[in-house]
């Protein structure tokens, strides 16, 4: 029995399970061997009889890579009562999930090389899971200076952002997106138009009337989405979209795509579950930036996830205290925790009804992010970090959200009903959930 949470020094053996590695085009009934922290064989039958090694019987199950999420927010450094590195990586483990990419909407913000250290250097200590700091666009997320992006390169951040705040002045995106293509850095852009948003709290249509709440246009997503859409396109520079959420933004990528602008995007569970009828009743854990929108969004959405237009699930997990979500909900903050329910919501919603199949919903939860990011993560490959879940997509479980990880447990998802809760979950090596049980 495990013991020892941080090895890198035990050997494992992965027998009998459906490998799934899309970056190998492997899907098969293969066992894998993990040795001093790295995959070291895939194939039938391996043989390693009497070397002391630690066995786990994945018959009938899902053998993966590890997720990543190219997105979202561990609130560390400066708002550590909502989360912190140490629980955010926890409840990270917990939904399968072996990378993060932080936002740098921290405070004080990322935006120079001491706080990307900091982040790396906890995240050693007390991580869970590999961490990647995202640097911010501009200094302080003020949009008026660019931030040191060669420094923030250096100093190990791994894509730039102003999320949760959009670049509003066009000449400052541009500039951060000809730089950040000089360092060979993605870009991330939230798209917004605060105008247009005219601080609303909810979709602007039906529900918000009902509910006397103010809207706000999906033109301020769409907006936003072909303005740096069409600056990467004059530039010849790459651009990748956050939290997609409309059927406007989806064709839009759609058509740059076919024009060969280096577009690429993404969505997050809520986008392709939930509409603006779950802010009934002044629900404000279903309070989002962008807000949950229309039955034709979430089917646009999944249109655009089927045909490729969309590339990579993240989670935008966004912790917040009780005190935060427990009042009127103009007032509430925006999103919600979503690293424990996202492998699940996919299962159910897209796989099972046919949307995806399960490589196409693992590609896109691993291998794309990781690709988009410049990662060597979301794979099998002999020699590479031994990042591996296993789960049984057939077993159902019930959302509990006072059992979460997360310090927070703000999720509209609390009773769902969903399937593949990662039983087995193996960071560079080391195995961090046993048997659903978080080590």
């Amino acid at each position: 029995m495990i013991t020892n949470r941080k090895g890198n020094t035990m050997k494992i053996l992965i027998k009998g399970g459906r490998v799934i590695d899309p970056a190998n085009n492997i899907d098969k009934v293969t066992d894998i061997f993990i040795d001093k922290g790295v995959i070291s064989e895939v194939g039938e039958d391996i043989d390693l009889e009497g070397i002391d090694m630690e066995v786990i019987e994945a018959g009938g199950k899902i053998v993966t890579p590890g997720l990543v999420d190219m997105h979202c927010h561990l609130r560390d450094p400066g708002q550590e009562y909502k989360e912190d590195i140490e629980t955010g990586t926890k409840s990270a483990a917990m939904g399968g999930i072996t990378s993060v990419a932080c936002m740098p909407n921290t405070k004080p913000v990322i935006d120079c090389e001491p706080i990307v250290s900091y982040i790396k250097n906890k995240a050693k200590e007390v991580g869970y899971v590999n961490v990647y700091p995202i640097g911010s666009i501009s200094k302080g997320l003020l949009g008026k200076e660019l931030s040191e992006i060669g420094e923030l390169k250096f100093a190990g951040a791994v894509a730039i952002s102003d999320d949760g705040r959009p670049v509003v002045e066009s000449g400052l995106m541009r500039r951060a997106m000809e730089y950040a293509d000089m360092f060979d850095m993605t870009v991330i852009s939230h798209c917004e138009d605060l105008g247009l948003a005219d601080g609303g709290c909810m979709n602007e249509g039906f529900m918000s009337t009902y509910l006397g709440l103010k809207g706000i246009t999906r033109a301020s997503e769409e907006v936003m989405v072909s303005r740096d859409i069409l600056i990467a396109e004059a530039t010849g520079t790459a651009i990748h979209i956050a939290h997609v959420s409309t059927r406007g933004s989806v064709e839009l990528v759609r058509q740059a795509k076919k024009r060969g602008v280096r577009v690429t995007c993404e969505t997050c569970p809520h986008y392709f579950t939930l509409t603006e009828k779950a802010c009934d009743g002044f629900n404000t854990n279903a309070k989002m930036n962008p807000p949950l929108r229309t039955d034709d969004d979430v089917e646009a959405i999944k249109e655009g996830l089927k045909d490729g237009t969309i590339d990579c699930i993240v989670t935008d997990h966004a912790p917040h205290h009780i005190d935060e979500k427990n009042c009127e909900f103009a007032l509430a903050y925006n999103g919600i925790v979503g690293f424990e329910t996202s492998l699940g919501l996919g299962l159910k919603y897209l796989v099972e009804p046919g949307v995806l199949t399960i490589n196409e919903l693992i590609e896109k939860m691993s291998v794309n992010p990781a690709r988009i990011l410049g990662l060597n993560k979301g794979n099998l490959s002999v020699n590479n970090a031994a990042d591996v879940i296993i789960f049984d997509p057939s077993k159902d479980w019930t959302v509990d959200i006072s059992k979460f990880e997360s310090k927070s447990k703000n999720s509209p998802y609390d009773g769902y009903v969903l399937c593949g809760k990662p039983e087995y979950v193996i960071v560079n090596g080391d195995i961090v959930v046993n048997q659903g049980v978080l080590l």
